[in-house]
């Protein structure tokens, strides 16, 4: 078992070494959210696979750094989200009203400018190179986040997957990393959550099944 220094070190050395990777996500993402703020409107289940593929990036880039952990931990994750996004319909995905989706909003731009782990010369470098897509905690938290403003697509295995994954690693990061930054992970999944029980739009069906497709 690697001990704190190391796992941090490595973590550090994603972030920095694989930089690019995450300048392309943030591009990914902001070209995603000028599009839905112009009206476009994807279909739920390709929104959730869409959510899915940072996922497979941490996975990726754990297994590509030695941290065999976090590579199984985030392929499991993405392959259990999958296996949900594909009983979604192809009906669009529906926003949130503004004050549930206020939550979301927030922990996408937490992640979207993750201040750890990068090492900069200048702190608006967060705003593009953040380990978005490479590291779990950023990237869970604009998954979740993204996923509040989508409504978790009406369903609540990929409500609960997802809120339970950046609760145990918004834990890990605050109580065994010392990263005390990730207890806005903690916390906001868990509002995200509460805000999701409180949607008028939670379908009891756990999300309809597209038999057309």
């Amino acid at each position: 078992m690697p001990s704190t220094s190391e796992i941090l070190f490595g973590l550090s050395s994603v972030a920095n070494e694989w930089r690019q990777v995450a300048i392309a996500w943030h591009v990914a993402l902001g070209v995603s959210l000028l599009a839905i703020l112009g009206g476009w409107r994807p279909s739920t289940r390709v929104a959730a696979y869409a959510l899915i593929s940072p996922l497979v990036s941490v996975a990726a880039a754990a297994f590509a750094f030695g941290n065999v952990v976090n590579g199984i931990v985030f392929a499991v994750l993405s392959l259990a989200l999958g296996a949900v996004a594909r009983r979604f319909s192809s009906e669009s995905i529906q926003l949130s009203s503004p004050a549930i989706a206020i939550p979301g909003i927030l922990l996408v731009a937490f992640g979207w400018g993750y201040p750890h782990f990068l090492d900069t010369s200048h702190w608006t470098e967060y705003a593009y190179g953040s380990p978005l897509g490479l590291l779990p905690c950023p990237t869970l938290s604009a998954v979740a986040g993204l996923s509040v403003v989508c409504g978790h697509f009406g369903s609540r295995a990929w409500a609960l997957t997802v809120t339970t994954t950046g609760v145990v690693y918004g834990a890990i990061g605050v109580f065994v990393l010392g990263v005390t930054l990730d207890y806005f992970l903690l916390v906001g999944v868990l509002v995200a959550l509460a805000a999701f029980g409180m949607s008028s739009h939670v379908d009891e069906r756990d999300a309809p099944v597209d038999r057309a497709a």
